[in-house]
């Protein structure tokens, strides 16, 4: 296998078994519908594209997709109203969802597809879940490649991981919630206007990078980025990667009782070069740990909040009426 595809992070056997049957509750009604994609032929489809083209739209019952092990190679789209789809991988470090496009890639008219066309994988549905799965753009570092587009509402992904470098998860839609997942990249690789819960996730910041998130919350929304007790580790030298910059002025990421390696710059945040986001983006942290935590040295408009600020904080209140 190649090495890009190499496990950072790998689940134990009986994990892994007990995640493969576990069933996530959905708003949905209707008896549920069950797809199998295998590309030896022995389940209902060979490929992801084929599943997901099978979805019917506007359905109102849950369709959980199976798919078995396997390097799957495909540009892959789940469209607006195809909702209530699940998709279940049989084990998070073989079964991986994969392209190669890039941002500066042309297209057949000569153009460039830019960073939102450059996804492996689009979600453009609502009550999307995903799990046991390895999303990844293999492109390589040449700029923004992003291994998921996440548009649409209520979209949770659980034990998945997130393999790419710039510009790795593009966080589009209203509502999103990430459990014990793997997220690497260099710069920027979580980004967008999304709500999102980040929960027990690891961040990995790889050599050549230098910003975790850019956010771009809009200024009509409470809450952006949260990450509850997570890791920040990573193979970057010390005191390289800042925790996030602003992509629009009201940008808001929150990290709470996460543990920081010696990679991140004590000043914490950036403000990518413009004075006024300090008076608009709202950054703050409360109980980091590890060498990459300095709260006395982080920048003046940042916050370190009290233990009291710090529990308004609750999956219920981010993200509203939702519960993931």
């Amino acid at each position: 296998m190649n090495a890009f595809f190499s496990t950072r992070r790998l689940f134990s056997l009986g994990s892994a078994v007990a995640l493969g049957l576990m069933l996530w509750a959905a708003p949905a009604q209707g008896q549920p519908r069950r797809l199998v994609v295998a590309q030896d032929g022995s389940g209902d489809y060979r490929t992801v594209q084929q599943a997901l083209d099978a979805v019917p739209t506007g359905q109102t019952q849950i369709t959980t997709i199976f798919i078995k092990k396997g390097i799957y190679k495909e540009k892959m789209t789940l469209a607006a109203g195809k909702n209530f789809v699940r998709l279940l991988g049989e084990d998070a470090a073989t079964t991986i969802l994969t392209y190669d496009d890039y941002a500066q890639k042309q297209n057949a008219q000569g153009q460039n597809i830019g960073t939102s066309g450059s996804a492996s994988f689009f979600v453009r549905a609502t009550d999307f879940a995903a799990e046991n799965l390895t999303f990844a753009n293999s492109a390589g570092p040449v700029g923004q490649a992003l291994a998921i587009w996440v548009g649409g509402d209520r979209v949770k992904f659980r034990n998945c991981r997130f393999l790419g470098n710039q510009d790795t998860i593009y966080t589009g839609g209203r509502r999103q919630y990430y459990q014990n997942c793997y997220i690497e990249g260099t710069t920027d690789f979580i980004f967008g206007g999304s709500t999102a819960w980040f929960d027990r996730c690891e961040l990995f910041c790889k050599k050549g990078g230098s910003y975790v998130t850019a956010a771009s919350t809009p200024d009509t929304v409470r809450y952006g980025y949260v990450f509850s007790r997570c890791r920040l580790t990573g193979d970057a030298p010390a005191a390289s990667y800042y925790l996030g910059r602003p992509w629009r002025p009201y940008a808001k990421v929150v990290f709470l009782e996460c543990q920081l390696g010696a990679h991140l710059r004590p000043e914490g945040w950036h403000n990518w070069g413009k004075a006024s986001n300090e008076a608009t983006a709202y950054y703050a942290e409360y109980a980091s740990t590890g060498p990459g935590a300095a709260p006395a040295q982080r920048v003046a408009w940042s916050h370190q909040l009290t233990k009291a600020e710090a529990s308004a904080y609750t999956i219920g209140e981010v993200l509203g009426h939702w519960q993931p």
